[in-house]
């Protein structure tokens, strides 16, 4: 006698349907936040600028210390200086490594052909943009706020005794500090914006050396009265103005010059908005 065994499969249960993922603000500042954090490029460019900012100050402290013990004559330069401005003599260093950072975080996508995956799971597409942004300008401004203090501390401890020694607890100290973050961090916002914009890592980064660097040495080839009116809303100028302690006649103030920064940066993301909503990726 023989056994034939049944090997017939047996029925599978029926599988359950999936309901997929709904898309909501939070889920893409995460993918955002992850998508940052996997690239090599993040954490060098960021440790540039946190590089910058430190370096430069230090050695700006130890150059005005040396003058000061040799008993020459002070570098015209160097006349007015106060550890707080010899702290933050690596602003416009940082600068460039931040704003390169925000420019890649945008333009990368569209190099390497990531954003038609991306737009794929937001379809709304303005998200990804918004999230992009704002996860970048609180990175960026994080990084600047603290490079800025902490460079600040060191100028200060190389300065110790000095006339122009100040403290955290001085008028407006602080407040300039943190306004060194905002100002990285729009930059950071603006450099996105381009990005997205552009869609071009080279075309992006040479729109934000040329609107932050040349422009501003551009203005002295226009007329007087023209530099006079124009200079102080550029954004290299208005930014500045945010992290002054003292305001010169012609110059904006704190307020007024963030007000000024916070319209470019609007700009920069509405120009970015439509062509993201208009164009195909």
């Amino acid at each position: 006698m023989s056994i034939v065994a049944d090997t017939r499969p047996a029925d599978l249960a029926p599988a359950r349907p999936t309901t997929p993922l709904k898309v909501t603000g939070r889920r893409v500042l995460r993918s955002e936040w992850a998508k940052l954090w996997s690239l090599r490029s993040t954490w060098i460019t960021l440790g540039l600028g946190l590089l910058f900012l430190l370096a430069f100050g230090t050695i700006a402290a130890f150059r005005y210390k040396s003058m000061l013990d040799s008993g020459r004559p002070m570098d015209p330069d160097f006349a007015d200086a106060t550890s707080y401005s010899l702290a933050l003599f690596g602003v416009p260093f940082a600068l460039i490594a931040l704003g390169v950072l925000g420019v890649l975080t945008a333009s990368g996508e569209y190099t390497t052909g990531m954003i038609r995956s991306t737009l794929a799971a937001v379809p709304r597409r303005l998200p990804v943009l918004w999230s992009k942004a704002a996860v970048y300008g609180v990175l960026a401004f994080v990084t600047g706020a603290a490079g800025a203090v902490v460079g600040f501390l060191i100028s200060n401890g190389v300065l110790t005794g000095a006339a122009n020694s100040m403290s955290l607890s001085d008028g407006g100290v602080l407040r300039g500090l943190l306004g060194v973050g905002v100002y990285l961090g729009l930059v950071g916002v603006i450099g996105v914006a381009l990005g997205t914009l552009l869609r071009s890592t080279a075309g992006g980064i040479s729109a934000l050396v040329g609107t932050f660097l040349l422009v501003p040495g551009l203005m002295s080839l226009l007329p007087k009265s023209w530099q006079t009116d124009l200079t102080p809303y550029l954004p290299s100028n208005a930014g500045e103005s945010i992290y002054s302690l003292h305001h010169a006649a012609g110059t904006l103030t704190s307020g007024t010059g963030l007000l000024v920064l916070l319209g470019w940066t609007a700009l920069a993301l509405g120009g970015a908005a439509y062509r993201l909503i208009r164009s195909d990726a």
